[in-house]
């Protein structure tokens, strides 16, 4: 084990030991899944079991000697695998898709849902369908109550009309969690949300964006046109979207981070280690003052995020209802990933040259941290709702 991964084991016993264990499972299928397409990525890693919220049997039984509350709870589980196969080497924007499913649409689905509802689209777990988030429209998508698609009823279930664009995995997802307009004005209760497969007729998928961002996932837009909806495709009561919504965000914002952990961790051993051995000016670079300095910043920047963002599971596995941490959560989101872009400039200015060469030792992806700060909410934006969470008279 290395000094870095020594040093940073912050996280709960039984948590690290899920880390480890999905780094170890998933290391083998990296260079398997090298040049395969998304979904070929997906289903290899689905079937370690990433996507599921409920661990096998066997995983319940602790280590002989361990202590019996050793093993951690659901979400925090689920964190872990997804730190685990983000640090060995998964492609980033497919760790970010299934973290996205995971905390984004799965765990608040599965509140949401009544259980045989739940365990109809429970098949998302094993991988063989995909699920899309669509919220966000042409003309904005932070304030949702502006939004122009509609569903509006027709005998015993809704006819679905408008669009959708900047969706993770639209391309090729096979479910859609897709957000309406059932009322007028912008009362909290004009909104639904309705989960139907992509293939119903009337939906149109756009062609994939060209990303410069987590480029491993695909993006792109929903078109409905009279696209007809039984009522069973209504998630909780008509006008209760918003609701849902505010579930799926502080999920997403409490967590979704957590697929940058592997890839800063991977980032900060890299360097290290170069600068341990590197030469410069007569002696090793390790032994700059500013470089040392540097490496320490990006410890410190991982350490945080960690402990943030393991704090937070940890709140929602003992059961903290996702309203009351909607604002710890937008700070999560916010901490993290701007402490992904430190690191990664930290990375930057260490590396020089190289970190610019697509096939050097060093190479580093400033875009996709930068993409963090706008994902799950723009970060200028949290910081309003942050304030006003606080009692200051600040509009969006």
């Amino acid at each position: 084990m290395s000094a870095v991964d020594r040093l940073l084991r912050s996280g709960p016993a039984g948590a690290e030991a899920v880390v480890d264990a999905y780094r170890d499972r998933a290391l083998p299928l990296v260079e398997q899944l090298a040049g395969k397409g998304f979904r070929d990525q997906w289903a290899a890693l689905a079937g370690l079991g990433v996507l599921r919220l409920d661990p096998p049997e066997t995983e319940h039984e602790p280590e002989p000697g361990a202590a019996a509350d050793a093993a951690p709870g659901p979400v925090t589980r689920s964190l872990a695998m997804i730190e685990g196969i983000g640090l060995a080497g998964v492609d980033p924007g497919v760790v970010y898709a299934m973290a996205s499913q995971v905390f984004g649409m799965e765990y608040p689905l599965r509140a949401a849902l009544p259980a045989e509802a739940w365990r109809a689209v429970a098949r998302i777990q094993d991988g063989g369908e995909l699920l899309c988030h669509a919220l966000t429209e042409r003309k904005g998508g932070s304030d949702p109550l502006s939004m122009d698609t509609v569903a509006r009823r027709d005998g015993d279930g809704y006819v679905l009309d408008g669009a959708k664009t900047f969706i993770t995995a639209a391309p090729v997802a096979d479910l859609a969690l897709v957000f309406a307009r059932t009322g007028e004005g912008r009362s909290p209760f004009s909104l639904s949300a309705f989960l139907f497969p992509v293939a119903t007729p009337g939906v149109t998928r756009a062609d994939a964006f060209a990303k410069t961002a987590l480029p491993g996932v695909p993006m792109g837009e929903l078109v409905f046109d009279g696209v007809r909806l039984p009522a069973g495709g209504l998630v909780g009561g008509e006008g209760s979207g918003l609701a849902l919504l505010t579930s799926t965000t502080t999920w997403e914002r409490a967590l979704l981070l957590g697929y940058a952990l592997g890839p800063m961790r991977r980032t900060l051993r890299r360097l290290t280690d170069w600068a341990t051995e590197r030469g410069h000016f007569g002696r090793r670079m390790g032994a700059s003052h500013q470089v040392a300095s540097r490496i320490s910043d990006m410890a410190l920047v991982l350490h945080r995020s960690r402990t943030l963002l393991y704090g937070m599971a940890a709140r929602l596995d003992a059961g903290t209802p996702p309203r009351r941490l909607s604002a710890e959560a937008a700070l999560t989101k916010i901490s993290v990933s701007e402490d992904y872009v430190r690191l990664t400039e930290h990375a930057t200015a260490l590396s020089g040259v190289r970190a610019f060469i697509a096939d050097s030792e060093l190479p580093a992806d400033l875009h996709s941290p930068m993409a963090a700060l706008t994902y799950a909410g723009p970060n200028d934006l949290l910081r309003i709702g942050v304030a006003r969470e606080f009692g200051l008279p600040v509009e969006n």
